[in-house]
């Protein structure tokens, strides 16, 4: 599972060119908000150049932004290829925009030959209606996951949110709800706009970790290392996890289905999912 995703504009060659060295489980090539109006189309052709030289499996993901109505689309058409992950699909706002690139990128993996389904999709909330839709739109065909615009969100709904953004904590539990109750990934978390102060980035990135997101977007390569680090479960936790898991597993086999932990409380196999999920996380 990918812990960051650095947006890269894919109007700027350079950038472009050293985007899977920075070190992010996962790059957005940006078509939308980072491009111009007027450098949209040479934007979309540098895209599809670049994807088309790439070998798939690489380590990392790349996924591309797309705009938003008939724009998306043709960026759509234009950049599936055999080493794209997925779109990140901007100003999403109902299923039905879903499904008009579902139909666009499941001709496109037809024509190029690539299995069914293989491109994924994950619409980006930028306003209430689509915070609103989020259950619907994350149990809509293709999708991986939810994003949330939250600069697009706070200008909306008027939101001024303080240093510890507890006023943005509804909306981010909305998307992680949606996410789980659709049986699909958690949601990626949101932008931090100041890549200097690490140290905010730490704190709000830890505080959505309790909430149940397990990555991050970025847009430096400079927030890449706190990304990961809180990300990625210690020695310590991944230990904790083996054993509980170890020793639960062990007592079912022996017909017992709970066990007390070492904390003396009561195990049962809702705790021990958790457990599952951070030696999941720690590879």
């Amino acid at each position: 599972m990918a812990r960051s995703y650095l947006y890269v504009p894919a109007d700027r060659p350079a950038m472009l060119a050293r985007a899977l060295e920075r070190g992010a489980d996962a790059v957005i090539v940006d078509l939308e908000d980072a491009v111009a109006p007027d450098a949209k189309d040479a934007a979309r052709q540098a895209a599809a150049d670049w994807l088309a030289r790439l070998t798939p499996g690489g380590p990392t993901e790349v996924w591309v932004r797309v705009n938003p109505g008939p724009t998306g689309l043709a960026d759509a058409a234009a950049v599936v290829a055999p080493a794209l992950h997925g779109l990140c699909l901007a100003k999403c706002e109902s299923p039905a925009d879903v499904v008009a690139v579902d139909q666009v990128v499941g001709e496109r993996e037809a024509a190029l030959g690539l299995t069914p389904g293989s491109v994924a999709l994950s619409p980006l909330l930028e306003s209430a209606g689509a915070v609103l839709a989020a259950p619907a739109l994350a149990a809509s065909p293709r999708v991986a996951h939810l994003q949330a615009g939250e600069a697009d969100l706070r200008a909306e709904l008027g939101m001024e949110p303080s240093p510890d953004e507890r006023e943005l904590l509804p909306l981010r539990v909305s998307l992680v709800l949606a996410c789980a109750a659709a049986r699909v990934g958690p949601p990626v978390g949101p932008v931090s706009t100041d890549y200097r102060d690490t140290g905010a980035l730490r704190r709000s990135t830890t505080a959505l970790r309790a909430l149940g997101y397990r990555s991050r977007a970025c847009i430096h390569p400079a927030q890449i290392p706190v990304v990961h680090e809180v990300f990625t479960p210690s020695e310590a936790e991944l230990d904790a996890a083996s054993e509980l898991v170890n020793r639960f597993d062990a007592a079912v086999r022996d017909g017992h289905p709970v066990i007390v932990g070492a904390d003396g409380r009561m195990v049962d196999e809702a705790v021990v999912r958790a457990a599952r999920r951070t030696l999941a996380a720690g590879g």
